[in-house]
């Protein structure tokens, strides 16, 4: 799977790591930013990440940073995301199977690195159930 990620700096060394993870695991991985630890603005890579996933040159995205509530904001202004916050595997589970979030959003400062890569795990293994869901989905959308 082609997959995009962006974190802001609070998420920069996750970020990392998963990149590292993800790699091992077979997937191809587009990383939009941010490359340091030096503070900088969550929107600068929220929307590159979320073009990339609404144009279709990646799969799915992957954000991260402090609380995950400013990166799921920026990505959630762009019509094409789904963009779901996740700090637990069962709602990971839930924003695939019920949702077909496009992005998942960690917050990096609130759950342990192994706690990351379940989520991750959970999230790219759950398929979209359809039907019912599909209905709700349609109606996201302000467009």
């Amino acid at each position: 799977m082609k997959l995009g990620i962006c974190s802001d700096h609070a998420g920069f060394d996750y970020k990392t790591d998963l990149i590292k993870a993800l790699q091992e695991n077979g997937h191809e991985v587009v990383d939009f930013g941010t490359h340091s630890t030096a503070s900088m603005d969550y929107p600068d890579v929220a929307h590159p990440l979320a073009d990339a996933v609404e144009n279709g040159d990646v799969d799915l995205g992957i954000a991260m940073c402090g609380t995950g509530n400013g990166m799921q904001m920026a990505l959630n202004k762009h019509q094409g995301i789904r963009a779901g916050l996740c700090w637990d595997v069962e709602i990971a589970r839930l924003i695939r199977q019920h949702n077909n979030a496009n992005v998942l959003v960690m917050p990096a400062r609130f759950i342990p690195f192994e706690k990351v890569l379940e989520i991750t795990d959970a999230y790219l293994s759950t398929p979209f159930e359809g039907g019912r869901h599909q209905n709700r989905i349609d109606k996201i959308s302000c467009r």
